[in-house]
């Protein structure tokens, strides 16, 4: 599990392909630290599992590898990425920490686009205060979003500003601007969507309420007595 609070800013270092598969090499020194084989690190708000030896860590301080599978390139948008690029990264939750976002499981739900920024106003100095980004909003999931609401944007908790028929709008205050990839996301470039998963355990548990029940037939032992 991770909360959607980025700790950084990595970096896309190498991407070596397999078919339909691909390992990907990420630079990220803060997430990368006391990191081991096996270990959680969310990237663009993807659950990845660091595959990488103890010795091969030790040899790179702060680089660490990750398989992405077919599914993850088709449901995600890490297949987009190329050496370079910016990643926003966390690493998994510490049973007890603070909860500064909210629940969220690194499972891409589906992916949006960057429809239209809005910038908002200036402080005395000229700086953005906030700015207002729109995303498209994919039908499969449009139903979990309300008004206030919380979703992960590219592995970044947000709180919903408006939840429209097929698109969603956000605030980024500065710090968010400047720490995360929104900051220079760019009109047309895809983002990976995740919803608030209570809200579809809510849903399941209201459709298991309205469906039928079915009486299981009488054992042999019920039919002697």
């Amino acid at each position: 599990m991770f909360t959607g609070i980025i700790e950084e800013l990595g970096e896309v270092v190498s991407i070596e392909e397999f078919g339909e598969s691909s390992q990907i090499r990420l630079r990220g020194p803060a997430v990368r630290s006391g990191a081991k084989h096996g270990d959680s690190i969310a990237v663009n708000g993807v659950c990845l599992t660091v595959v990488d030896t103890s010795d091969e860590l030790a040899a790179a301080s702060d680089e660490f590898t990750a398989d992405v599978m077919a599914e993850t390139l088709h449901r995600s948008s890490l297949g987009t990425l190329r050496p370079g690029d910016r990643v926003n990264l966390e690493r998994a939750m510490a049973l007890g920490a603070r909860l500064g976002g909210h629940l969220v499981q690194g499972h891409v739900d589906a992916t949006g686009t960057l429809l239209a920024r809005e910038p908002g106003e200036l402080d005395s100095a000229g700086n953005l205060r906030w700015e207002v980004l729109r995303f498209s909003l994919p039908q499969s999931i449009a139903r979990y979003l309300v008004e206030k609401g919380s979703i992960t944007v590219d592995g970044i908790s947000l709180t919903v500003v408006e939840a429209a028929v097929d698109s969603f709008t956000v605030s980024l205050i500065p710090a968010t601007l400047a720490l995360t990839t929104l900051g220079t996301k760019q009109i047309g470039e895809p983002v990976n969507l995740e919803v608030d998963v209570l809200a579809k355990y809510v849903e399941r548990l209201l459709d298991s309420r309205a469906l039928p029940v079915t009486l299981a037939p009488p054992t042999a032992l019920e039919d002697v007595s």
